[in-house]
């Protein structure tokens, strides 16, 4: 009985080599959204990363509408997008419409619009769906060279500064009144978000993108206020929401992109839920 259950656990990684590669990409980006999810969230900018997440799209396009499923130009494309819509976001949240989400949301249409225009110009359904949505099944082993190595960098970067850039989170205007070069600090964390919202495109699409990155840090924050042990926990949610919907996708016959996102949103929920966060009773059936 307990054979029979470890070959169902290892069964699909000891039989298929892609499913080995789609795990350890996982793994990958889960070690750099941790961190990098934490502080988007800490610092209340998720909206701005889905803007960002969807910013990659047109580069994405016009790599694929360049040279097709070149693993390079894709990457450049999205980067190369996304790193102007970051800067356009800055000069906005700099002027008086910086309290305003409809700058935000223009490019958030604009962005999705004009990449699924580019790519329907060239490309079949079956490319449009595979720019949008991903396939982790599907990446290689240049994919996970790159994806690995965006992870490295962004861990690195993140230990090697990690005070200024959670300072920089919570108190922008005290960095900086110290010397302590907040907009560079800002500007590296933009850099990082890109450049893993690019590793992320690999393997569940642009669409998808922000989902492993948003979905365990939040679930994270459920359970402690302080950054390292929430960016330690959102490691382990990302990790552990993968298995899950590598097995879902394995065992079920489902998308594997998809499956992983639903596996971190239902930890989301169930963080929620456990660690008191929802209130379920009403008020007026409390004790008093």
């Amino acid at each position: 009985m307990i054979g029979h259950f470890i070959g169902y656990l290892i069964g699909p990684f000891q039989t298929f080599g892609f499913m080995r590669i789609a795990l350890v990409a996982c793994f990958a980006l889960a070690l750099s959204n941790g961190p990098i999810g934490v502080l988007l969230l800490v610092r209340r900018e998720g909206l701005q990363g889905n803007v960002l997440s969807h910013a990659v799209i047109p580069g994405a396009a016009l790599g694929f509408l360049y040279a097709g499923y070149s693993l390079a130009a894709l990457t450049l494309g999205g980067l190369l997008t996304g790193l102007i819509v970051a800067g356009l976001a800055a000069l906005i949240a700099s002027s008086r419409l910086r309290r305003e989400d409809s700058p935000l949301i223009a490019f958030y249409l604009v962005s999705l619009s004009f990449g699924v225009l580019v790519v329907a110009a060239r490309g079949s359904q079956a490319d449009l769906m595979h720019v949008l949505f991903g396939t982790v099944l599907a990446v290689d082993v240049k994919a996970l060279v790159l994806i690995s190595s965006i992870s490295s960098v962004t861990l690195l970067m993140v230990a090697t500064f990690y005070r200024p850039l959670t300072v920089e989170s919570f108190d922008p205007a005290f960095l900086r009144s110290v010397g302590g070069g907040g907009g560079a600090f800002r500007a590296m964390f933009i850099t990082l978000v890109a450049l893993n919202l690019v590793a992320s495109f690999q393997a569940f699409g642009t669409l998808l993108a922000i989902g492993p990155i948003l979905l365990p840090a939040a679930a994270a924050r459920c359970w402690t206020n302080k950054v390292w042990p929430m960016i330690i926990l959102a490691t382990v949610i990302g990790m552990v929401a993968a298995i899950a919907g590598l097995f879902a996708s394995y065992y079920g016959n489902l998308p594997s992109g998809p499956a992983i996102v639903v596996g971190a949103g239902v930890l989301y929920g169930m963080s929620l839920l456990t660690a008191g966060r929802v209130q379920l009773k009403p008020k007026g059936l409390k004790r008093r």
